[in-house]
């Protein structure tokens, strides 16, 4: 059974004629693996949601079942968080590109991009405050001005993080999802 979340399940070959590897171009399909810290982040999430679980069961035995059902509640929350997580990023279709973010998705149809490229600036740190020196995925939209360019994602976020290499195969694949679909 495959999941949503692993996308890019098939290795791109560098010998492959083919840009773009996916053979439906309908569904919406990440091309890169979610990263490390994104996974143990989620991974994490899951740990507690089991204990939580556990507690939830505990309190139902012992305890009222209205307490039972908020800490199961709780329970469902954390889970449908760390799943949240792992479906952030950027995602592409024939349809166009899509951002997924932990709590906002955004769609830009193909008509109204113009490129997308990569760009060397300073990039949050695993999404903090904190900004360092590195690479950022850049949208470039036509009812957008130049200055007002949202960042797809970078060489710091929890997918590339220590990871340059991924980043610029994700990127390159993007871009090319972009050449192709926005030929006209």
């Amino acid at each position: 059974m495959p999941l949503p979340f692993l996308t890019a399940d098939r290795a791109f070959e560098a010998a492959d004629d083919v840009a773009l590897p996916f053979d439906d171009h309908d569904r919406w399909r990440r091309p890169y693996r979610p990263g490390p810290w994104r996974v143990g982040m989620a991974a994490l999430g899951l740990l507690l949601a089991s204990f939580v679980l556990f507690a939830a069961v505990i309190i139902a035995l012992t305890g009222t079942v209205e307490e039972a059902a908020v800490v199961f509640g709780i329970a469902l929350a954390v889970i449908a968080c760390a799943l949240r997580l792992l479906r952030a990023g950027v995602w592409v279709s024939a349809r166009g590109l899509r951002r997924v973010s932990f709590l906002v998705t955004r769609t830009v149809p193909w008509e109204q991009v113009v490129a997308v490229r990569t760009v060397q600036q300073p990039v949050r740190w695993l999404g903090l405050p904190r900004t360092v020196q590195g690479q950022a995925l850049m949208l470039v939209r036509r009812d957008r001005a130049a200055d007002d360019m949202p960042t797809l994602m970078t060489t710091h976020n929890a997918d590339f993080l220590a990871r340059v290499a991924a980043f610029d195969r994700a990127a390159d694949a993007i871009e090319a999802w972009a050449a192709e679909n926005t030929r006209g």
